[in-house]
């Protein structure tokens, strides 16, 4: 029995049938093939995997700077107080007595020898008058006894007078001139004395100080009258620290600031102390200037003083900073991370700042953008060329 037969259909139905059967044949292939094609490019891709990107970097860039070391003039910054270069104190010479008139005023300016308080002097001036009588009594002693000697030297020829007599009237006569010499000398002494009594300046100079008025009884425990400065020149006693001490030379210029005004009074070193305050660890500068009103014994001042070229870096002011502890900058390590340095820094010029101290010059030094910064933050460096 055949299929059509038993299937009782008609034939056209299994030709449909067929091409249906073939379809699903082909998309099945199809499908199987697209789904290999998938499975070999997910294959591939996993063998080929591409490495994982890099961490980003979000460490800030920053410009740093190796400050190298330059010639500059230094200068130290110094205060101390003003006084007489040389503060010449004046007393009583003589035996003093009761000032009769004091003739200056602090301020006055003196010539050297100029009387400057005069002392009652009447029992002195009778004294004087005394020792001239002496010396006119003395001189008509003289006389006699000359007169005397030559008689005798006429009479001795003619044997009226031994030559004995002769010469006890020749030692008469040397008595008599040696009384004269004496008499004058007391009264030059006498007027030594006298001159004593005017208190006068032992220099040209400007009068400082007056403690002395008339009607005052003066003496040689009496201590300073007047103080006067030596020609009017004043100095400015600086204490300077044991390391700018060493810096400075006599000779060096030096620029005072009195307080209270703008004035810029060129000075000179004249003395530097050879010792050191141990305890302070601090020594003194001498700085001499010039008369000027504004200089007053016992006031305070400032003071740049030169002290010579040296070789120190030099930073743009940028890279400076400072807080309560001082100024400092931040240096950039071999591992990129920030660290605070404190530093002393100098004068200020159109180069940059110089650092006297806390750098040696080879330093990466962060130029700017400081403020922002952390010691041990991590950055991108980026160098810029030094100040010249």
């Amino acid at each position: 029995m055949n299929m059509e037969t038993s299937f009782g259909g008609d034939p056209a139905e299994y030709v449909a049938l067929d091409e249906a059967r073939s379809r699903r044949k082909r998309i099945l292939i199809i499908v199987a093939v697209l789904v290999a094609v998938v499975a070999a490019f997910v294959a591939w891709k996993v063998v080929h995997k591409a490495p994982p990107a890099a961490a980003t970097d979000t460490s800030p860039s920053v410009t740093v700077i190796v400050p190298g070391r330059h010639s500059v003039t230094a200068e130290i910054p110094a205060v101390g107080n003003i006084g007489a270069r040389r503060d010449m104190p004046v007393g009583v010479a003589g035996e003093g007595g009761v000032v009769r008139a004091v003739l200056v005023e602090p301020g006055t300016w003196v010539a050297a020898g100029q009387v400057l308080a005069t002392v009652d002097r009447s029992v002195q001036v009778q004294q004087a008058a005394s020792l001239a009588a002496s010396i006119n009594q003395a001189r008509a002693d003289a006389l006699l006894a000359k007169s005397n000697l030559d008689r005798a030297k006429a009479l001795v020829s003619r044997g009226f007078v031994s030559k004995a007599d002769v010469d006890t009237k020749q030692a008469a006569l040397d008595g008599a001139n040696a009384r004269v010499a004496v008499a004058q000398a007391q009264y030059k002494q006498q007027q030594a004395l006298i001159g004593r009594l005017d208190i006068r300046s032992p220099t040209r100079g400007l009068v400082l100080t007056r403690a002395i008025e008339a009607g005052q009884i003066v003496g040689g425990g009496s201590g300073a009258l007047f103080r006067i400065a030596a020609d009017g020149k004043m100095e400015l006693q600086a204490r300077l620290a044991e390391g700018d001490l060493a810096r400075v030379r006599v000779g060096a210029p030096a620029t005072v600031t009195p307080v209270g005004t703008t004035l810029k009074i060129v000075g000179t070193i004249w003395q530097v102390s050879p010792v050191i305050d141990p305890a302070s660890r601090q020594g003194t500068v001498r700085i001499e200037l010039p008369y000027n009103p504004a200089l007053r014994p016992g006031g305070f001042a400032a003071a740049e003083i030169g002290g010579g070229r040296g070789d120190v870096p030099l930073l743009p002011e940028s890279a400076v900073l400072s807080d309560s502890k001082g100024n400092f900058v931040y240096l950039v390590g071999p591992d990129n991370k920030v660290r605070r340095r404190d530093v002393k820094i100098g004068d200020v010029d159109d180069r940059g700042v110089s650092v006297l101290s806390g750098l040696t010059g080879s330093e990466r030094v962060v130029a700017s953008a400081g403020a922002f910064l952390n010691e041990g933050d991590k950055v991108k460096p980026s160098l810029q060329p030094s100040p010249r």
